[in-house]
């Protein structure tokens, strides 16, 4: 019963990200509208971390079996992606490495900011 109330209160939020998806008129998915309210949610305390937090895990665990059915998908168009495979492959490597470098570079940042932080706290 823990798991259907905590899987529910997800999809209240979610449910709650597509409305505002409908009421804002940005170009964003539904999908980060809910993340974003999740995230608002845990760290106001709205919603306290132990109410997500066993779903939420095991969501993250199964999270590559949501990606069969997009794979799937590639496969039944390869006629349509086929002429332009190299294109498809260069944009997913160097996009990765983009997205690689910048989130390791501001990753390093707030931490050594936390850390000048820390040591400026001790003087």
């Amino acid at each position: 019963m823990k798991w259907m109330k905590q899987f529910g209160i997800i999809l209240l939020i979610s449910f709650v990200g597509e409305i505002l998806e409908k009421w804002i008129p940005l170009p964003i998915p539904a999908s980060i509208y809910g993340i974003i309210l999740l995230f608002l949610c845990l760290k106001l305390n709205i919603i306290p971390h132990e109410a997500v937090h066993e779903t939420g895990k095991f969501l993250i665990e199964i999270m590559p079996l949501m990606f069969i059915p997009a794979a799937v998908g590639l496969l039944e168009t390869w006629d349509v992606i086929a002429p332009a495979w190299l294109e498809y492959v260069a944009v997913t490597v160097i996009s990765t490495w983009v997205v690689m470098i910048v989130s390791g570079g501001v990753t390093q940042f707030v931490i050594r900011r936390k850390r000048k932080d820390v040591q400026e706290s001790h003087v």
